[in-house]
């Protein structure tokens, strides 16, 4: 079974006053950070689950990420543990372009 892993970001960065390019680039950047480090669960995957959980990350003024809660669950348990566990092997982020920021992302897995 081939699994596809797809993390969109539809993000609210708070208090984002600055060129937007290099908010976008930005977002790219923590796009492709949190994806090199998600999984599939594997029994999420035995089950046939697949769903989207969204993430809502604190992330400080240099990059730490601070906190990780889930904001909207993806009708899977096993998904959703993963998607806040995913935050703790991330480590630190490039820092926001406007601080201190808040941001939700959502993490999807889909199975092919």
């Amino acid at each position: 079974m081939k699994t596809i892993l797809k993390i969109s970001a539809a993000l609210s960065v708070l208090a984002l006053s600055v060129n937007p390019a290099f908010a976008d680039d930005w977002l790219n950047t923590v796009k492709r950070t949190v994806a090199s480090k998600q999984s599939y669960p594997r029994t999420a995957q035995m089950r046939g689950e697949e769903g989207t959980a969204k993430v809502k990350v604190y992330i400080s003024a240099s990059g730490q990420i601070q906190k990780a809660e889930l904001a909207e669950s993806s009708g899977s348990t096993a998904l959703d543990k993963e998607a806040v566990a995913v935050m703790s092997r991330v480590g630190n982020l490039p820092a926001p372009p406007a601080g201190t920021s808040s941001v939700v992302l959502p993490l999807t897995w889909k199975l092919i």
